[in-house]
């Protein structure tokens, strides 16, 4: 019976001898497209517009994506460890495009503090969140915020720029892990600390 250690010396030996073909299970999903959907396909970029509507992205032709009915496939041109990882990549952000043209990506987070408050103003987000002063974050276009006491929800057909927006807006003031205070996800899960105990 063969050793832990030897299976990990064969896997290391197998991968760097490239006798292997790299399969993403991301990227060998077909992206279904329902009727409400338009795709555009050149040498370069992807097109999809929808109900709420369009988004664009650029590829490397490492790649081939096609359409095929109500389908995108999208195919290596090599078996290079970049080229699969960009397959993955290009699949992934499609399937976002089509999703989001059709429904609204969203990411909530919560304020937790005293005095801590959130607001929007013009086109930035103006956080009050401990500091000598306010912190303003400018709305990417095609997001919208919405705040509700202490409850901000981030909305946009452009999953990558809604994650990004609540990223941001969490990074001003991470949540610390004795008391909760600061900014977090809303199904995120703080571990709490115990404070130091007075003799």
């Amino acid at each position: 019976m063969t050793k832990p250690e030897n299976k990990k010396l064969e896997v290391k030996f197998y991968l760097k001898s490239g006798n292997y073909k790299i399969m993403s299970r991301i990227g060998k999903k077909p992206i279904e497209i329902n009727e409400k959907t338009t795709v555009t396909i050149t040498e370069s970029d992807v097109t999809v517009k929808g109900p709420l509507g369009e988004l664009k992205t650029v590829y490397l032709p490492v790649v081939e994506i096609k359409q095929e009915e109500n389908q995108i496939v999208v195919t290596p041109k090599n078996d290079e460890q970049k080229t699969t990882a960009l397959w993955g990549t290009y699949a992934s952000l499609i399937n976002g495009m089509v999703q989001g043209v059709n429904q609204e990506f969203e990411k909530s987070l919560i304020i937790e503090g005293v005095g801590f408050k959130a607001e929007v103003r013009g086109e930035n987000v103006v956080l009050n969140v401990g500091f000598s002063h306010p912190v303003e974050i400018k709305i990417p276009k095609g997001v919208t915020v919405e705040i509700e006491k202490e409850n901000i929800k981030v909305r946009g057909i452009d999953k990558q720029a809604v994650g990004e927006l609540a990223a941001v807006i969490r990074a001003t003031k991470k949540p610390e892990p004795y008391k909760g205070k600061g900014i977090r996800y809303s199904d995120e899960i703080i571990r709490r600390k115990e404070g130091k105990k007075t003799v």
